[in-house]
């Protein structure tokens, strides 16, 4: 019966769900937020993270309940629900981690830093976080969820801030470096944007110790 009611806490993976949340408040943690990151992946710019603690009750006509995993909706629909969130959260905080400490601590430990400097944002601070991925915080107490982005609903709604928050930095880097096209690509190894580093070499918000930019070094004779 046990592994029976856990299971339903992961049916329906692509609608979020606020169950993991009421699950921890009746072990008698009050403000619980959703964590997640987003970045791991490009060439360029920071990874950030959004960390988000919603009302324990959200009715059923709120707009937040057309939240998804951030990967699934397109950038019209994270707009929108980006500005839900902010107005409907009880505290949204963001975090980042720069090109610098990824090239220092590896993505994996700059993720982690991310999030951690997202959940000290959050005002109140919450008592539990959920954790999307495979590692938990340090503190406060936190639980990892596998694919959380597509389970949790605080979760769903803290990858949209991050998603929406990083797209809008590569936007502005894009006006620094127009070369690269941040604006399109957001710093992903696209073709167009390898191609632009193998010709202009790396600007300052490249990941130099991802593989792609490490080639276009030694192809100019950089170090």
């Amino acid at each position: 019966m046990r592994r029976e009611r856990e299971s339903r806490l992961f049916e329906n993976p692509f609608k979020p769900h606020l169950r993991l949340e009421q699950k921890f408040q009746k072990r008698g943690f009050q403000l619980i937020a959703g964590v997640d990151e987003v970045g791991r992946g490009p060439l360029a710019g920071p990874v950030i993270a959004g960390a988000v603690i919603l009302p324990s009750r959200i009715p059923s006509r709120s707009i937040i309940w057309q939240v998804r995993d951030s990967k699934l909706l397109n950038g019209k629909k994270r707009q929108e629900l980006f500005q839900e969130i902010m107005e409907r959260a009880l505290a949204v905080g963001v975090g980042e981690a720069s090109p610098e400490e990824i090239d220092r601590l590896n993505i994996f430990q700059a993720s982690l830093l991310a999030m951690e400097r997202a959940v000290k944002a959050l005002k109140p601070e919450p008592d539990f976080c959920l954790v999307d991925g495979i590692a938990p915080l340090n503190s406060p107490p936190s639980l990892a969820v596998k694919k959380g982005d597509k389970l949790c609903l605080s979760i769903a709604c803290a990858s949209i801030i991050a998603k929406v928050v990083r797209d809008e930095r590569m936007c502005q880097y894009h006006q620094l470096y127009p070369e690269y096209n941040f604006a399109r690509n957001k710093g992903y190894a696209t073709r167009e944007h390898k191609e632009a580093l193998y010709k202009y070499g790396p600007c300052p918000i490249h990941r130099k110790s991802f593989l792609a930019v490490k080639i276009s070094l030694e192809r100019r004779g950089w170090k």
